[in-house]
């Protein structure tokens, strides 16, 4: 629930409000005919238990007449969407998902709308913002309408991730989901009939017609049952999906990267604590409220911003090791937010007029007290190839004062493992030549180089 500042972003799809998020503020307006409803569940001890655990947004009702109801959320610092979350978020989306939707069943109230893009994550806390997506439910009726977008939007998108090696970032084009048949016809013959893969991909596509017929589809909202057997009926099937989300989301894989710390050979231990040692005492001189650490590996650097009270934006592209900075930062309780992206080739802005969702450098956009570029320069430069000069004019975006850069130099051995066979266009790259491009945005104010020639520099903006 956050915008580039000034900006103003209105959401259309909901039939029961509309979202304006605003530079300053989160205001819904809830349309004609979902009054009553609303009231009643702002009301609810339902509601306020939720927001006392920081499981739901908290909502204030500004106005409340003739012309309407308007409601106003505080901001989420940054928003994230679930194209850019680790395997680990996405769990935890869900099991707060389906958490609120058994509490719900007991209270009398029912999930109506069971989707990725209704959580939002403050620092590793899930929360839900969407306050609409709950209304009373039918004690008699087994149904729950949102069941089948809930399998569609989380489950098999973790399934196809676990079972087919889709990355989750292939929801960013698929706003209502996976279908069962496209996950069934992507998996091999025997593996169809795998337990956990039967009922949620393999009969509804054996079954397709049946399900797809109206009249069917007509019998199951009529059908009427006992309150005490639909309350079960419910709370099972809660209980069922929590089940298979949790067989789908098995512990993240290893990668070089999410094992990059415990592998670099490249730092004795010695320098790691040289290196650690400048960071955080350039931390407490710039002492930020908030930082973005930009490849950010296992989390390392971005869990020290936040011991010193910074909330931290932790990008990462390897999703193996943004999910390490996710375990890590729930097991700390730390305010830090990961993200998979990349930030040579970030997140576009998706849906409607490519207005429904915001670029992730828009997000960004002067967003941070201070920036940390620890060994990433080269990458960028090596791997991406953005020249020196718009890695500079990009840095100078997102930071509001401070960056804190590791200069990596030509003879180190992992410039040199990137460099091959771009000897010709790199091959005398210098720090002066660093220096040079920062020189227009960024003024030095302290350098120390490490043994192993690694350079650690703090700059301030011009």
């Amino acid at each position: 629930m956050t915008q580039p500042s000034g900006a103003e972003f209105r959401t259309f799809r909901d039939p029961a409000g509309s979202l304006t998020i605003e530079s300053d503020r989160v205001v819904r307006r809830v349309r004609p005919g979902y009054e009553d409803a609303t009231r009643e569940f702002l009301s609810s001890k339902l509601r306020q238990q939720w927001e006392d655990r920081g499981d739901m947004v908290a909502t204030t009702v500004a106005s409340d007449g003739p012309d309407g109801i308007e409601l106003h959320h505080p901001r989420i610092w940054f928003s994230t969407y679930p194209w850019e979350w680790t395997l680990g978020q996405w769990r935890a989306a869900a099991e707060l998902t389906l958490k609120l939707q058994q509490e719900a069943i007991a209270a009398g109230w029912i999930l109506k709308d069971a989707t990725p893009l209704n959580i939002l994550f403050r620092g590793s806390q899930p929360v839900l913002v969407d306050v609409l997506s709950f209304e009373k439910r039918d004690p008699q009726s087994p149904v729950w309408l949102a069941y089948a977008q809930f399998v569609r939007t989380f489950l098999l998108p973790l399934i196809a991730h676990k079972w087919l090696h889709w990355p989750l970032s292939v929801t960013s084009s698929r706003r209502d989901g996976f279908e069962p048949h496209e996950i069934f016809s992507a998996l091999p013959r025997l593996r169809r009939f795998r337990p956990e893969l039967l009922w949620p991909v393999t009969l509804p596509v054996l079954l397709e017609g049946s399900a797809e017929n109206p009249e069917n589809t007509r019998k199951a909202r009529q059908m009427h049952r006992d309150p005490e057997i639909t309350t079960l009926v419910l709370g099972k099937s809660a209980k069922g999906l929590l089940k298979q989300v949790r067989r789908a989301a098995p512990p993240p894989g290893e990668t070089a990267w999410s094992k990059y710390e415990s592998t670099a050979a490249h730092y004795t231990a010695a320098e790691i604590a040289a290196k650690q040692k400048f960071v955080k005492e350039a931390i407490a001189t710039a002492a930020p409220a908030s930082v973005l650490d930009v490849g950010a590996n296992t989390g390392t650097y971005s869990l020290m911003a936040a011991e010193q009270g910074a909330q931290v934006l932790a990008l990462e592209g390897d999703a193996s090791a943004a999910d390490r900075i996710w375990q890590r930062s729930q097991a700390a309780g730390a305010n830090v937010t990961p993200v998979v992206a990349n930030l040579a080739w970030p997140t576009p802005a998706y849906g409607w007029e490519n207005s429904e969702t915001h670029a992730l450098l828009e997000r960004m956009n002067k967003k941070f007290d201070l920036v940390l570029m620890l060994a990433v320069v080269h990458h960028l430069l090596l791997h991406d190839q953005v020249p020196l000069e718009n890695i500079v004019h990009l840095i100078a975006r997102l930071t509001r004062k401070w960056l804190l850069l590791e200069w990596v130099p030509l003879q180190d051995p992992m410039f040199q493992k990137l460099l091959r066979g771009r000897e010709d266009l790199y091959g005398s790259l210098s720090e002066a030549q660093w220096a040079a491009a920062a020189a227009p945005y960024f003024e030095q104010v302290r350098r120390e180089e490490l043994s192993n020639g690694r350079v650690m520099l703090l700059y301030r903006l011009k």
